[in-house]
């Protein structure tokens, strides 16, 4: 049995971990989160998603609490900013032209207020619009970031992200962040960006520790939040990578996994 007793902050991922697979947050997560907030646990949600998507899916409880969006690119409570971390302009306009190049890859500029988008594809434009809320189609990203910063380039391959994106790219992993974020997504972002940074922030304003601390998460993009957590867990549905690194496996997204883990931790106070 594992001891729970400790834990003062949550931290879950999003797609593929809190989100089931349409997308959906489940209606017990809500009740689970007001026994944590009862027991005065934080909880935060992490995420490549925009800002405004993830408290979208946590409208009812987005004030109450931490959000790292973007891949650790920013990270909020309500309104109040604690966290951002931008690409260098010049690096965004050398990746926008290697990334045109590749076949089937659609690209997005992840900014503060806004996503922007170059792409024609009905097919990307109704899929991408689930992750970014806010967004403008532009006719050529080359314009966007000489007068708005970056926060990270997200590119969405309909077959696979890891398969036809990172090759080509992975020559530049010594200049900035290339995360494979899920089977279709790779996100490109400054060094400091990640979520275990932006962790490391939320657990400094909360005065919690490495020790006090459950992470719950899937993918690539995981890999830095779950090593800032003793309770870290495996999705089932989890990429074999973090299956490995995570310290305990829990069920699918789809067989509510976190909130089965919620239940006991709640239960152990």
């Amino acid at each position: 049995m594992i001891d729970f007793s400790k834990v003062k902050l949550v931290v879950s991922d999003m797609d593929g971990t809190l989100l089931n697979s349409k997308g959906e947050v489940s209606q017990q997560f809500f009740t689970l989160f007001k026994e944590l907030k009862k027991r005065n646990i934080h909880f935060c949600a992490a995420s490549g998603r925009q800002h405004n998507s993830i408290v979208d899916k946590l409208s009812t409880i987005k004030n109450d609490i931490y959000v790292i969006a973007e891949n650790g690119g920013v990270a909020k409570k309500g309104d109040e900013v604690f966290l951002s971390n931008f690409l260098k302009p010049e690096k965004v306009l050398k990746l926008i032209p290697i990334l045109r190049e590749i076949k089937g890859a659609n690209m997005v500029l992840c900014c503060n207020n806004a996503a922007f988008i170059e792409s024609k594809d009905d097919r990307f434009i109704r899929l991408f619009q689930e992750y970014y809320h806010s967004f403008k189609v532009v006719e050529n990203l080359m314009e966007v970031p000489k007068t708005t910063p970056v926060f990270k380039i997200a590119i969405y391959h309909f077959n696979s992200s890891e398969e036809f994106i990172y090759p080509v790219i992975k020559h530049l992993n010594n200049e900035v962040l290339l995360k494979v974020s899920g089977q279709n997504w790779l996100d490109i972002s400054d060094k400091k960006a990640n979520k275990g940074n932006a962790l490391r922030e939320v657990q400094k304003i909360l005065n919690v520790t490495k020790e006090e601390t459950m992470v719950f998460g899937d993918y690539h993009n995981d890999i830095e939040m779950m090593q800032e957590a003793d309770f870290s867990f495996a999705m089932k549905n989890a990429h074999p990578d973090i299956k490995k690194l995570a310290r305990h496996l829990t069920e699918s997204n789809d067989d509510f996994g976190v909130e089965r883990i919620l239940e006991r931790l709640i239960s152990s106070y």
